[in-house]
């Protein structure tokens, strides 16, 4: 189960990874014109502006993805309990018979 939710998560982690760089290198600036000639104001406004947006991007994403790691590890954490909720309560043959109370 922690295998598959692993791998899972690396899949997912690996994705994420990939679509950012495909963003971050869309935002690239490499024309031959910029070079050339000075950037306005407006110009790094919008640079700036990008920026911010890929920031708050991120930390969003970062954000989610801790949540998701949350809910899962509470899961884990309930499953595991359940179990030893149901050891305790289960009927032990075994110990009966140890003990003589049962034949």
């Amino acid at each position: 189960m922690t295998e598959i939710s692993t791998s899972r998560s690396l899949r997912f982690l690996l994705f994420f990874a990939s679509v950012s760089l495909h963003f971050i290198s869309g935002f690239c600036d490499d024309s031959t014109d910029s070079k050339n000639s000075s950037k306005t104001k407006s110009d790094m406004v919008n640079n700036t502006g990008a920026k911010v947006v890929l920031i708050l991007l991120g930390l969003v994403a970062v954000g989610l993805f801790s949540f998701f790691l949350f809910k899962l590890w509470q899961k884990k954490k309930r499953d595991e309990q359940y179990a030893r909720l149901l050891q305790l309560f289960e009927e032990d043959d075994e110990l009966e018979l140890e003990l003589g109370l049962r034949d």
